[in-house]
């Protein structure tokens, strides 16, 4: 690739750092490299495959997991979808597209990229064009402040191995094991922290 596009510049970016844990992965990438080659917008959704960026939700104080049912797959997934006009960068669309199906604000991310992988629209054998879905893990401290963004759209607070069980989508499965990592990393972090405050906070004298 001799020149990067503005617009694949910071899927680019995030793919660079990334290290794809196994053969599946490593052809997904191989593949959303391929589309960076060929086109200056890889968000662009009329072309048969084409970015878009996706989020798991979490909440480390009860180890949980967000889910949303997808009415169109008929399963229950994450949070996440296209790009919208203008926009190139992967964890803004995350983000966006959460608060929009969650309506929770106080979302941020809590590591880089963890999962690449490119995935049928629609049901085959009818399907006819693919997502290069980026994906992360969103944090938030207001797991009650959920609210679907459509009734036929519900949302459900779930562990990782219920997650798992829920979805009947491979793939969001393999991205479990690695959203798994890092709610483990943030709830250790979590109970050091409480840990480490009650036994500085000052007794009653």
């Amino acid at each position: 690739m001799t020149t990067t596009p503005d617009a694949a510049a910071p899927v680019l970016e995030l793919l660079d750092r990334h290290s794809p844990a196994d053969d599946v992965e490593r052809a997904d990438v191989a593949r959303v490299r391929a589309l960076l080659d060929e086109t200056a917008d890889p968000w662009d959704r009329a072309r048969p495959l084409h970015v878009t960026a996706s989020a798991f939700v979490v909440h480390p104080g009860s180890g949980r997991v967000l889910l949303r049912w997808h009415p169109r797959q008929n399963t229950w997934l994450h949070v996440g979808g296209h790009g919208d006009p203008g926009e190139t960068d992967p964890v803004a669309v995350a983000l966006r597209e959460a608060r929009e199906e969650t309506a929770l604000a106080d979302l941020r991310p809590a590591a880089g990229l963890v999962h690449v992988a490119v995935v049928p629209v629609g049901a085959a054998p009818e399907a006819t064009a693919e997502h290069a879905d980026l994906r992360f893990v969103l944090v938030t401290d207001r797991p009650g402040d959920i609210r679907a963004e459509r009734p036929d759209a519900p949302l459900r607070w779930v562990t990782a191995a219920e997650a798992r069980e829920l979805t009947a989508e491979d793939n969001v499965r393999r991205s479990l094991r690695h959203v798994e990592d890092v709610l483990r990393g943030l709830t250790e972090r979590l109970r050091e922290h409480r840990k480490h405050s009650s036994q500085e906070r000052p007794g009653i004298g």
